[in-house]
């Protein structure tokens, strides 16, 4: 998987948690990690306990069953057992002050993974790993425009959770990426909780709502999972997935490869789940010589359509924990 850290080295004057010297091996960094709702999900959580381990990192992992309370807790628990870092993939974006405040004044460092929290709380944090999902969603709509070419075309759109910045920002991309092409828009938008099952349930609702799926053009998903649900209703219902109904997603999970190898989805937008190796070298550079990353490392996005050899990639990535 292929990531890029924008400027991580940067020095700043009067950092904003204590550096405490240590090194590598003498870390002990805590994850509150959202849960395990999604395959993408599951491998973030593989590869960050084989980043751990490449660097000799005491790495403790709480699940929190995609609930905000359940990463409080274990945010609140961490900071109890004195961890030299915590990683928070936050499932969404507000609440998080008060634990944060307390983070800071016991001088523990906090790293978000994957997803940001509201700007208000930006001085809480010392830095965030996460792609550019907005341009996420945009690579996905623009792509999907390109593709309907100049044909009417009526999508279909499968959220993420409700609050979460990543949902927001994927449909604001893809917002932005149709924006140009007055005749793609889109006629039904609903959250499908980032999970298959959701996914397949929400797709069923919007298949009978446009006339059996006669009125779809193309599905967008703001992740394979909802997607690899969707594909399973429209095959339920009659409908060609990857023909009859274009498909565009994010995340370039397994399974979806899978599916575009059986010619059943079009495209996904890649989002690594290597957030951690980044994070981790932040946190040991920070600890061990006080350099503070800048306030945000991207990570990199790439489009794979149908011409991408997918089952190559479904092999390549089959084993990496999804």
């Amino acid at each position: 998987m292929s990531f890029k850290a924008l400027m991580l080295a940067t020095a700043m004057s009067g950092a904003l948690f204590a550096a405490t010297g240590a090194r590598a091996g003498d870390l002990t960094v805590g994850f509150s990690q959202i849960g395990s709702e999604s395959g993408w999900r599951a491998a973030e959580t593989t590869v960050s306990k084989a980043e751990a381990k490449k660097r000799n990192i005491n790495f403790k992992i709480a699940d929190a069953q995609q609930k905000q309370e359940n990463q409080i807790k274990a945010i609140r628990s961490f900071i109890a057992q004195g961890v030299d870092a915590i990683f928070l993939a936050p499932v969404v974006a507000t609440g998080w002050d008060t634990v944060l405040k307390e983070a800071k004044e016991a001088k523990i460092p906090v790293v978000l993974l994957d997803r940001d929290i509201d700007p208000s709380g930006k001085e809480l944090y010392l830095t965030a790993v996460t792609s550019d999902s907005v341009h996420e969603g945009k690579v996905a709509g623009e792509w999907l425009v390109k593709t309907a070419g100049g044909k009417p075309c009526n999508v279909v759109e499968l959220q993420g959770t409700v609050g979460a910045s990543v949902a927001a920002n994927r449909k604001k991309g893809f917002e932005q990426g149709i924006a140009g092409a007055s005749n793609v828009k889109i006629v039904r938008s609903q959250t499908g909780d980032f999970t298959r099952a959701k996914g397949k349930e929400v797709m069923e609702s919007f298949i009978k709502a446009e006339g059996g799926g006669k009125n779809i053009c193309a599905v967008y998903a703001h992740n394979d999972d909802m997607m690899v649900g969707a594909i399973q209703a429209m095959k339920e219902a009659g409908l060609k997935p990857g023909t009859e109904v274009l498909t565009v997603s994010i995340d370039a999970v397994p399974d979806i490869f899978k599916a575009m190898a059986a010619g059943e989805a079009n495209a996904t937008v890649e989002l690594t789940p290597n957030m951690a190796g980044p994070a981790f070298d932040a946190i040991v550079a920070f600890k061990d010589k006080g350099t503070v990353p800048p306030k945000w490392i991207q990570t990199e996005s790439k489009l794979y359509t149908q011409a991408d050899n997918p089952k190559a990639i479904y092999e390549s990535k089959k084993d990496l924990g999804y």
